[in-house]
């Protein structure tokens, strides 16, 4: 068998399985465990869609869409879209639903990627791309925003671009971020578009927590060059849909028609169950997300100030639901070291910072994807922490 392992594609050998899951389940069977480490919505999906799913099953949506996805849900899609956020998209032509937006990411990147491209990365950022990126023979080029309150800039873009110059095939934004829950208001979006608009790259838009901000309304960059855009979405955090496995690719028709070979060959479709429960989230249910974000910016004010409090430096998060902190100075510094004593010692997980690559290494991810009870103790137990520690 050994042989045939070191006959795998090469850079399968290069990735791993995502330190966020590994330190989860390395620490998932310590008694009264409270774990504050997944990106998932506590919140259960709206009952009346749920209804719509149920409904399905009944009717026997049982059978293939077409590649694209249904039509009523495509078109559901371009309606929320232009609601929520002005932009405009061709059902027929411009969109195209998938196996949530990690599918969504996959099949964009292999779209795209060839042997000796770069793609650049603003750090710390979800580990969820750079695995991709390297099974398509590309190069990751971190852009390290900490020094900037994780905030990207045009000059950060720039100065990658001097230094790359052709090999840049695209970037990938995420905002707001995980794993800071740093986002960008208008003039920032439209600057950093601006600045991209002059190079002939692929802006890899995933805006998976648009509905989750808590000062100023998403502006999504495609509203500004959506020529260059693949805007990628899904219904994982906005209506707590995870488990429903739907997202979006929202792109221009040149780019949708080859992004869709891809997509049909990797999965053929969504689940048509789904899609239907999916048609009534986008519309009927177009405001649920709003009572989750109210409930989200309360445990954001909570743990914000607790993590202020213990000594932490924390970027004030106005998007998604994580608290990003560094290490106060005279705690243990390594990032892994620091969370797998404290769930010894505590039993409480948080994900170091380290998951989220080289420039996370020093802080914490905290998900407050929890009820506050809950939330409560953590703070309680981290309190006692470092106490404990000093």
């Amino acid at each position: 068998m050994s042989k045939l392992i070191q006959r795998f594609n090469s850079h399968v050998h290069e990735i791993s399985v995502s330190d966020i899951r590994l330190f989860d389940q390395q620490v998932s069977d310590i008694p009264n465990i409270i774990k504050l480490t997944l990106g998932e919505p506590d919140f259960n999906t709206p009952e009346h869609v749920k209804a719509a799913g149920e409904e399905a099953i009944e009717k026997n949506f049982s059978h293939y869409s077409g590649m694209s996805g249904l039509e009523d849900l495509r078109e559901a899609a371009a309606y929320f879209q232009k609601e929520k956020y002005g932009l405009t998209y061709d059902p027929q032509t411009e969109i195209l639903v998938t196996i949530g937006a990690t599918e969504a990411i996959s099949a964009t990147l292999l779209s795209i990627l060839e042997a000796g491209d770069k793609v650049l990365l603003p750090a710390p950022i979800y580990p969820g791309y750079e695995p991709l990126i390297t099974l398509a023979g590309a190069e990751p080029v971190y852009i390290d925003t900490t020094a900037n309150g994780f905030v990207l800039t045009p000059e950060m873009i720039d100065k990658a671009m001097e230094e790359y110059g052709d090999k840049v095939k695209a970037i990938i934004l995420n905002y707001p971020s995980n794993p800071t829950g740093v986002t960008y208001n208008r003039e920032e979006v439209k600057a950093i578009a601006d600045t991209l608009k002059k190079y002939p790259i692929f802006v890899i838009s995933d805006e998976v927590y648009s509905e989750l901000t808590y000062t100023d309304k998403h502006v999504s960059i495609a509203e500004f060059i959506p020529e260059q855009t693949i805007l990628i979405n899904g219904l994982s955090k906005s209506h707590a849909m995870t488990g429903w496995r739907i997202g979006f690719i929202f792109a221009p028709k040149e780019l949708t028609q080859e992004i869709i070979k891809v997509h049909q060959y990797l999965v053929t479709a969504a689940s048509t169950i789904s899609q239907k429960a999916a048609v009534q989230a986008l519309v009927q249910g177009i405001n649920d997300g709003i009572v989750m974000r109210e409930e989200y910016q309360k445990r954001r004010d909570f743990v914000y100030q607790k993590m202020l409090d213990f000594g932490f430096e924390v970027a004030r998060p106005n998007g998604a639901f994580y608290i990003f902190a560094k290490i106060p100075e005279g705690y243990l510094q390594n990032s892994m070291t620091f969370c797998v004593d404290l769930a010894k010692e505590k039993a409480l997980a948080i994900i170091p910072g380290s998951a989220f690559g080289k420039a996370g290494e020093g802080y914490v991810r905290i998900s407050y994807a929890a009820e506050m009870e809950k939330l409560v103790e953590a703070m309680n137990r981290l309190e006692e922490y470092l106490k404990l520690k000093k």
